[in-house]
């Protein structure tokens, strides 16, 4: 399948089923569609992101939700647990770089060779609150595959909050939406050419 290239999505505008699967296969339906469909139906275009994980964990009844942070977002990592503590929850949060293990020890590149530089540490987070029971943990802003390792390692249910994207303001679809940045990343590259993108 290709769902990306096609043009009449029949699926979405006619209910017509063009996969290989039987009806029985199409769909498993679960508390978490149930609760995420309602919260599209009745709110539609009325909540950010942060309104609807809120609503979200009140219609589960999580109430210890957990925070996997990038040091450099230490800001709204703050902000948010601050937020989540008003209205209600219990919050632990997991700075990347928790342990403290230098990347000298493992013979991990480094940005600054002269400095000291702990490596992120997706495993430890994940553990860390999976000790204490997590109902639902945060991703803010952790590096691409430490976001991964970090899911796959925790015992709760994990949902991004904020995409790490360095480039772009942590908005990595403005890649999509800027023609300037497309023709950057579709653009084969001229070795030794002094053509100048007057773009």
């Amino acid at each position: 399948m290709n769902c990306a290239s096609c043009e009449d999505k029949i699926c979405y505008s006619a209910g017509i089923n063009c996969t290989e699967y039987e009806e029985e296969d199409l769909y498993t339906e679960t508390d978490n569609l149930r609760v995420s469909s309602e919260i599209e139906a009745l709110h539609y275009m009325k909540l950010s992101r942060l309104e609807e994980i809120i609503l979200y964990c009140k219609k589960k009844g999580y109430k210890k939700l957990g925070i996997a942070f990038c040091i450099g977002l230490s800001e709204e990592a703050k902000i948010l647990d601050e937020i989540l503590n008003q209205k209600g929850f219990e919050t632990r949060s997991v700075c990347c770089k928790v342990g403290g293990i230098s990347k000298d020890e493992l013979g991990i590149s480094k940005i600054l060779d002269e400095r000291f530089e702990a490596i992120c540490n997706p495993y430890l987070q994940a553990k860390i609150l999976n000790d204490w029971s997590s109902d639902l943990n945060l991703i803010v802003g952790l590096c691409l595959g430490h976001d991964i390792d970090f899911s796959n390692n925790s015992d709760a249910p994990t949902t991004t909050f904020i995409v790490k994207d360095r480039m772009l303001a942590h908005n990595p679809a403005g890649a999509l939406y800027s023609n300037y940045y497309r023709r950057k990343i579709l653009k084969p590259v001229m070795i030794g050419s002094n053509v100048e993108d007057k773009g």
